[in-house]
C-alpha cells in the first residue's frame, strides 16, 4: 500500500512538472541598418537562469516554418532559440528562382553577408535568459554556409554546424579568427558540392589547426534533413529521415561538448 502511494505521489510530481513546462514562442523584429527584420524566438519558460543559446538560421526559402520548428525543438530541449531573419520581415518563398536571387543578394558581398547574420546574433546574445558566453549556431543549405562566415568573423560561438550547406574552407586569415568548434553534416550523394569540392575543404582546413568535424552520410542529398525538400521538385533535395535523424544526434553530441562547464 506504501509502495503504491509514492507511486502515485511521484507521478503526480512528474507529470505536475511537465504540465508546467512550456515553450514559448514569439517573433522578434530588430533592424540592420535600414532593413526591418523579423526572427522567431523560442525557449521552455521552466527552465530558471541563464542558458545556452542556439541561434538558427535557415534554408535559402527565407524564415520559414520548418526554421521555425527547429527552434522549437531546440526549445524543448533547454536552449534559448532564435531563428534568425536573414532577408527581411516576411519574405519567405517556395520558388527556387526567387529564393536562389535573394540569397545572391545576400552573399554577394561577404561583409554584408556576415554583418546580418551578426545582427540576428547580437538579437539572442542579449536575451536575458542566454549566457552570452555559451552560444552556438546552426544552419541549413544557404544558412550552414552562414554559420560558418559567422565563425570565420570570430563571433562569439562556442560552435557552430552546417547542415548541408556549401563548405567554404576560410583563408588563413580567416582561420586566424575563429573562436568556434565546427561540425559540417553532410550528404555523400548531394549533387550540388562535388567530390574535387570536399578534398579541397579537407586540405584546407587539415592545414588551419582548426577543431572541425566533418561526417558525411551516405546516400543523401541536399537538403535531407527537411521533410519538405521533395515537394521543391528539384532533383537535388531529397528528404533522408535516417540521416536526419542521425545528423540531430550528432548535433546533440556535440553541443554536450561545448556546452560542458
Amino acid at each position: 500500500m506504501k509502495l503504491k502511494l509514492a507511486i502515485t505521489v511521484l507521478l503526480s510530481v512528474l507529470l505536475g512538472t511537465a504540465a508546467q513546462a512550456k515553450v514559448v514562442t514569439k517573433p522578434v523584429t530588430y533592424q540592420d541598418d535600414n532593413a526591418t527584420l523579423e526572427g522567431y524566438l523560442a525557449y521552455d519558460d521552466s527552465v530558471k537562469g541563464r542558458r545556452p543559446g542556439v541561434l538558427v538560421v535557415h534554408e535559402w526559402w527565407g524564415l520559414n516554418d520548418y526554421a521555425r520548428k527547429r527552434a522549437e525543438q531546440l526549445a524543448r530541449m533547454g536552449y534559448v532559440a532564435f531563428a534568425l531573419d536573414m532577408y527581411g520581415k516576411g519574405k519567405a518563398t517556395t520558388h527556387p528562382q526567387e529564393a536562389g536571387e535573394w540569397a545572391r543578394q545576400i552573399t554577394a558581398n561577404v561583409d554584408f553577408w556576415g554583418e546580418r547574420a551578426l545582427a540576428g546574433l547580437k538579437v539572442l546574445e542579449k536575451d536575458p535568459r542566454v549566457d552570452p558566453n555559451r552560444i552556438a549556431a546552426i544552419g541549413y543549405c544557404f544558412g550552414g554556409s552562414t554559420v560558418q562566415e559567422l565563425a570565420y568573423m570570430g563571433a562569439n560561438l562556442r560552435g557552430v554546424v552546417s547542415f548541408h550547406g556549401s563548405l567554404i574552407p576560410p583563408t588563413q586569415d580567416q582561420a586566424k579568427r575563429v573562436k568556434a568548434k565546427i561540425l559540417i553534416c553532410h550528404g555523400a550523394a548531394d549533387p550540388m558540392t562535388k567530390p574535387e569540392a570536399i578534398q579541397n575543404y579537407i586540405a584546407v582546413m587539415e592545414k588551419t589547426g582548426l577543431d572541425w568535424v566533418m561526417i558525411i552520410y551516405g546516400g543523401a542529398k541536399h537538403s535531407f534533413t527537411n521533410p519538405d525538400a521533395d515537394k521543391a521538385g528539384m532533383e537535388a533535395l531529397k528528404y533522408s529521415k535516417s540521416a536526419d535523424q542521425r545528423s540531430w544526434k550528432h548535433m546533440k553530441d556535440f553541443f554536450d561538448e561545448i556546452f560542458a562547464k
